[in-house]
């Protein structure tokens, strides 16, 4: 069952991959570096700071920093776990492909998927009640994930396993934040 589940995912890969064209590859090439999308996490904080006060903003920008550092450290500690072979490294198919990128560690999971749905969840948890519009915060992290794929570092599980943990632990994050702080409120009211 696992080897049918993974070769369908080398397949899809090759497949997806294969529909990169050579006049877009600087365009995939850009939206995989993460230095492109600074004025983007730039734009959150000042979203935060426009709607919160200043203690709660710095609270709020202090949670989406720990969260970067444990969604970091969880994806690395998988990918040294489980040492996956990214496609751009695996001889059965690294000819097969179009590679724009050649990183030499492990591939499962994406920690670009995991760590931009982390952020993208926990942010647009932040700011929904402020912004219809927030959800098109998510447009990020898909664009960043495809683009994985087409320049040739991540399998489709890799991306679909990161996102999920990511959004999974953007959500979790969210959750601890309002209970510590709920709790606060109450402590500070009782103190009084």
């Amino acid at each position: 069952m696992l080897e049918k589940i993974l070769q369908w995912d080398r397949d899809t890969f090759v497949y997806l991959n294969g529909l990169g064209v050579d006049e877009y590859d600087g365009f995939w090439s850009t939206v995989t570096d993460i230095k492109t999308w600074i004025p983007l996490f730039l734009f959150f904080f000042v979203l935060m700071f426009l709607k919160y006060d200043k203690k709660e903003a710095l609270l709020k920008t202090g949670t989406v920093l720990l969260l970067v550092l444990f969604i970091t450290t969880i994806t690395d500690l998988t990918k040294e776990t489980v040492a996956r072979l990214r496609p751009n490294n695996d001889e059965q198919i690294n000819t097969l492909i179009r590679i724009l990128r050649s990183p030499s560690d492990f591939s499962f999971f994406s920690g670009h998927a995991s760590s931009s749905f982390a952020i993208t969840t926990l942010v647009f948890l932040f700011l929904k009640k402020f912004y219809n519009w927030a959800v098109l915060f998510f447009i990020w992290p898909i664009f960043f994930c495809l683009s994985r794929i087409f320049v040739g570092v991540h399998f489709p599980i890799d991306i679909m396993v990161g996102a999920l943990v990511g959004a999974f632990s953007g959500w979790l994050f969210y959750i601890v934040h309002n209970a510590l702080l709920n709790s606060a409120q109450r402590k500070a009211i009782s103190n009084r």
